[in-house]
Formats: C-alpha cells, sequence, structure tokens
C-alpha cells in the first residue's frame, strides 16, 4: 500500500565563520514536514502495514469487540485537545470500525442469499452508526485544521518575536566597546531564542541564517579564554560526529518515509548542536550533507516511481472503464445473457481490484465512472428479474387453477370425456411458461396427481371390463361367420330377413378390445356390403347405404365412426384424383397411342369425380342424421 507524502528536499548549507564558543550553532537544513495529515477518506485509499503496526500498539484505541465501543472510544478522543489524535490512532479506529461493518454486511449478505435471492441483487441496509463515525471523524478534521491554523499564526509571532531579539543582538555585536558587559545579555537572547516554538518553513532557514551571523557577529568581537572555545568546540564535534553516523545509518532503513522523517529529526537536532573548530567545520558538515544526499535522492526516487506506477494505474482503469462502457445491455434478453454479463461485469470489478492506485485526483474520477456503469447494469438487472418475477407469479396462477381443474374432474366416471378434458388441460400446460423453481416441482406434482388418479381408476375398470370384452368380440366373430355361411345363390327375399336378424343381435353386442374394433367392424361392413351389392336391383350403393344407416339407428358412436371411415375413404379418392390430374399434365395426344391414353386417363378421372360425389352424398345423409 501506498502513503502519499509531499517531498520537501533540505537546502545546501555551509559553515563559513569561525564561531566563538558557548552558545553559537551552525547553519543547517531546514526540512518541510513529510507526512501531512489527511483525514477525508478516498474512494480506495488504504494504509501501510507499518501504520497499521503502529496502531496496534497504542494503548489509547484498545482493541474493540463492537462498533459501539469503537464509537466510543472515538469520542473519548474526540473530545480531547483534537491536535492529540494521532494518524496512527485515526487509522486503527478505522479498521476495527469497518471490519465490523463488513462482517455485517457479510451476514446479511447470507441471509439474503439464504431466501433464495441472487447474489448480484444484494445491496447492504443504511448503517446509522456509520453515519455517526463519519460525522464524528469529520468533527476531527475540523479542529485539526483549526488547530493548525491556530499553530500557523503561532509561528509567524514566533518570527516576529525571533526576528526582534535578532535585531537586538545584531546592536549588541556593533558596540565593540561593550562586548564583555553585553555578554550575560548575549546569553540570555540565545536562550530565550531557542525557546520560542517553531516559526514558518519558508522563514525557517533565512532567519536562522540572521541569527547565526548575528551570533557569529558578536562573538568574533568577544574575547574569550581560548581554553573554554576549544572545549566547547569538541563537545559540538562529538554531537555532529555522531548524528553524522545516525544519518549513514538511515541507508539501511528499508521504509524510506520513516528513514526520511528520522533524517528531518536530526537535521533539527544538527541546528541545536554548536559550532566546531574551523579547520573541521566543512568536513564534518560535508559528511552529514552527503548522508542525508543518499536518503533524499531514494525518498526523490520513491515518489518518482510511485508517480510512474500512478500513471499506469490511471491508464489500465481508464481501458477498464471504457471496456464496460462498450457492453451493450440492451441485447440481455433471458436469464443466461443476464447471468453471462454479470459475470463478465463482476470479472471486470475483480480486475479493477487488482489495479493499483492512479493520483488522487484522477482515482477518484475513475472510480466514479466505473461505478456508474456497474450501477447502471445492477440497475437494469434488477429490473428485469423485477419483471420476470412478475411473469412466473402469473404462470403460477395459471398452473394452479389448471391443477384446481384436473383436481374437480379427478373423480369422474365419464371415462371418455374427463380423459379428453385432462388431455386437453395437458396439452393448455405445456403452453403455459415456466414458474418459480421453489414452486415448480410441487405445482406440477399436484397436476400430475390429479391426472393420475384419474387415469388409474380408468385403467383399473378397463381391466374389469376386459374379459367382457373379449367375450364380445368372440360373439361379433360368431356373426361375421354366421353372414358369411349364407350361400351367395340364397334369394334376395329369403337371405335379408337372416341378415336383418343377425344384423340386430350385433346392435346389441357391447364393446370389444379397442384395437379389435375397426378391424372387425370393417370386416363385418365388408360381409353385409356384399349381401346388399347382389340384390341391388337398380337402387345402387346409395340404397344400400340408406339401409346401414337406419341400421345404426341413433347412436352416435357408431355414426361418427361412420362419417370418420366415409371421410377416410372420401380423402383417398380425391388424392388419387390429384394423381391423376397431375400425370394428365405430362401426357400428349399428338400420336395415336397418346391420344387413346389421354382418353383413358380422362375416363378415369371421371369416374373418381363420380365416386366423390357419391361420397358427398353419404355425408351428407350423416350429418343429417346426425342433426
Amino acid at each position: 500500500m501506498e502513503t502519499r507524502e509531499t517531498a520537501a528536499a533540505p537546502e545546501k548549507l555551509s559553515e563559513s565563520q569561525d564561531l566563538n564558543p558557548v552558545t553559537a550553532t551552525e547553519e543547517t537544513v531546514n526540512a518541510s514536514e513529510a507526512m501531512k495529515d489527511d483525514d477525508a477518506p478516498a474512494a480506495e485509499e488504504a494504509v501501510s502495514d507499518d501504520q497499521a503496526t503502529k496502531a496496534e500498539a497504542n494503548p489509547r484505541v484498545p482493541e474493540a469487540s463492537s462498533k459501539e465501543e469503537v464509537l466510543e472510544t472515538l469520542t473519548r478522543l474526540a473530545a480531547e485537545e483534537a491536535a492529540d489524535i494521532t494518524r496512527e490512532e485515526i487509522v486503527r479506529l478505522k479498521q476495527q470500525f469497518y471490519a465490523f461493518r463488513k462482517a455485517e454486511i457479510e451476514a446479511e449478505m447470507a441471509d439474503f442469499i439464504s431466501q433464495g435471492n441472487e447474489e448480484a441483487a444484494f445491496l447492504p441496509a443504511t448503517d446509522a452508526t456509520e453515519e455517526r463515525f463519519k460525522e464524528l471523524m469529520n468533527q476531527i478534521k475540523d479542529r485539526k485544521a483549526a488547530i493548525a491554523a491556530a499553530l500557523e499564526e503561532e509561528r509567524r509571532h514566533n518570527y516576529e518575536r525571533k526576528q526582534a531579539l535578532i535585531d537586538e543582538l545584531l546592536s549588541l555585536a556593533t558596540d565593540t566597546d561593550n562586548v564583555n558587559r553585553t555578554y550575560p545579555r548575549v546569553k540570555e537572547i540565545q536562550a530565550e531564542f531557542k525557546l520560542i516554538g517553531e516559526v514558518p518553513a519558508t522563514e525557517a532557514t533565512d532567519q536562522w541564517k540572521s541569527y547565526q551571523g548575528a551570533v557569529e557577529q558578536f562573538y568574533d568581537q568577544l574575547k574569550v579564554n581560548k581554553d573554554l572555545r576549544d572545549y566547547d568546540f569538541r563537545k559540538n564535534l562529538e554531537i555532529k560526529t555522531l548524528l553524522c553516523e545516525e544519518a549513514e545509518k538511515l541507508d539501511a532503513e528499508e521504509d524510506i518515509i520513516l528513514a526520511f522523517k528520522r533524517l528531518q529529526n536530526l537535521h533539527d537536532e544538527w541546528r541545536q548542536a554548536g559550532p566546531v573548530a574551523k579547520e573541521v567545520r566543512e568536513s564534518i558538515w560535508i559528511r552529514f550533507k552527503d548522508a542525508s544526499a543518499v536518503i533524499n535522492k531514494k525518498y526523490q526516487t520513491f515518489f518518482e516511481e510511485r508517480k510512474a506506477r500512478e500513471a499506469a494505474n490511471e491508464a489500465a482503469k481508464t481501458a477498464l472503464c471504457e471496456k464496460v462502457e462498450a457492453l451493450d445491455f440492451t441485447t440481455l434478453k433471458n436469464f443466461t445473457a443476464w447471468e453471462e454479463m454479470t459475470k463478465t461485469i463482476l470479472a471486470a470489478q475483480e480486475e479493477w481490484k487488482t489495479i493499483g492506485f492512479a493520483s488522487r485526483k484522477q482515482n477518484n474520477a475513475l472510480f466514479a465512472r466505473f461505478r456508474a456503469v456497474c450501477d447502471k447494469f445492477f440497475t437494469e438487472k434488477g429490473e428485469y428479474y423485477r419483471a420476470v418475477k412478475d411473469e412466473l407469479a402469473a404462470n403460477l396462477a395459471k398452473k394452479i387453477a389448471l391443477c384446481e381443474r384436473a383436481e374437480a374432474l379427478k373423480d369422474s366416471t365419464d371415462w371418455r370425456k374427463t380423459a379428453d378434458a385432462l388431455v386437453a388441460l395437458q396439452k393448455e400446460w405445456k403452453t403455459v411458461g415456466t414458474v418459480a423453481k421453489k414452486h415448480s416441482d410441487n405445482v406440477w406434482k399436484r397436476f400430475q396427481t390429479a391426472c393420475d388418479s384419474f387415469f388409474e381408476r380408468r385403467k383399473k375398470n378397463l381391466n374389469e371390463n376386459r374379459s367382457e370384452e373379449q367375450a364380445n368380440l368372440q360373439a361379433k366373430r360368431d356373426i361375421i361367420a354366421e353372414l358369411k355361411a349364407i350361400p351367395a345363390d340364397t334369394p334376395r327375399n329369403e337371405a335379408m330377413p337372416k341378415v336383418k336378424e343377425l344384423q340386430a343381435k350385433w346392435q346389441e353386442i357391447g364393446h370389444v378390445p379397442f384395437r379389435e374394433k375397426d378391424k372387425l367392424y370393417d370386416e363385418y361392413r365388408a360381409v353385409c356390403d356384399a349381401f346388399y351389392a347382389r340384390g341391388r336391383e337398380g337402387r345402387g350403393g346409395m340404397s344400400r347405404f340408406e339401409d346401414v344407416i337406419k341400421e345404426m339407428g341413433a347412436d352416435e358412436n357408431k355414426l361418427y365412426r361412420e362419417r370418420e371411415r366415409v371421410l377416410r375413404s372420401y380423402e383417398i379418392k380425391r388424392n388419387e384424383l390429384k394423381t391423376y390430374e397431375n400425370n394428365l399434365g405430362f401426357l400428349t395426344s399428338k400420336s395415336k397411342s397418346g391420344d387413346s391414353m389421354v382418353r383413358e386417363m380422362e375416363r378415369r378421372i371421371q369416374h373418381i369425380k363420380d365416386d366423390l360425389a357419391a361420397i358427398e352424398e353419404k355425408i351428407k345423409l350423416i350429418d343429417a342424421k346426425l342433426k
């Protein structure tokens, strides 16, 4: 994770004058703060592992067991001076609070999914404690900003106080006749100067140079004991040598941010140290400056590399935004298409998480751009799923109505009519769309149970009637055998009473097995037709057909079967007519044989047309009987 810093490279300083002992100090580097506190949350800002480790060691922020305890700690800290609240403490509070918040959201999602909802449609509930947490954070930020402004005003005041002391020191330095007498006042000025707090960073270096110059000017005029001067130089040299060693050790520090901050502290200590002997003054300063240059170079390189990474991340995030913006959501018309697009969007979100930060300004704008496309997709998906849910509910209502109709018929004993009605319901069931998965099996089982109940009862009834049908089958076969046994030369007036008697017995016999019904009836009709054909005597086939229809009486089932048989015969004849007419179109009458074939074909066509006309009369006769 990256911590944003504002680099401030130290200026190059030198020690040019021979300073007098006791309180004189050397010219040093003024480095601005490396870390600037920024409490405002960014879209995807994170904290370094080192900061997190420091935060965990802070006794003022104990480990909390709930969000409420985090809020209590934050409220307590907010009641204190805001400047005392460190960044590490704020980081730890954020980590603890959002860890609990994350656990709550995961629990909400688990409950949401357990209720049969899609994970992608989940939206966490608004959390009032989170709003309170953010409110307290903003209060702290505002208070720290106010304190910073007051601190800046105090620095300006300190600058003016120090400047007044410098002016007084310069005045004393020019009084060459009373240097020894004014020496105690100079010591007081130096002590007072050190006690005054910080000044504005932009003025610190120049003011320190002015102060150092005034001190050096005074001590150049001061004639003191050389032993005391040498002792002060040796003491200051030891201090500055130790500072050089500490600065050189920072090269081994892996955390460049921490090394840079520690270097700034060493520079502050260097400023507080007094002068050294003139002959080593330049060498000790060069040593300290070179050690500082190593850290400054690493620090600068760190930010240059981070800037390059941010540029690459910005390009990657821009490309990802363009990729998801190019997706067409208007073509999604079914669940599969929406789920495939959901996988694409979620994959894009996962890819986004793998990309590091861009610059702060661009990172927030890019995240808002990417989030807008994702929000649009999930909004449209939610609308589609709601529409489908309504359709599934309507289909469920239709299927429940079919179940109720089937259940009303399942106990009927009108086997044929009820069977036809249930078959019609089954066909209608197939036309109804799907229902929700959690209802699909139950509603289908309910409908199937009602249908199966009826058909099992009908099957049981048919099994009971099967033996009776077999006996009826044998009785009708015996009647056909008796009809066939009548000699062909028997006069019509003798044969017909016997035929009529056998036909009456036929009508009295009940049902036969369904598979044998048509075949048996066709055989019976063929035998009867033979008798009517023998005694036609000019009445034609129509007279015989009328007698057959009369024999059927008012039995609609037999009349319908007869009509179906006649219609099949009609269709066969009509297809035969089409074949002849089609073949006639390919014949030519230019040759003698061809002319003869055409006439034969025309004769057959006319014969078929006559047969069709006769069949139509039979259909009309049946229809009149059915009325």
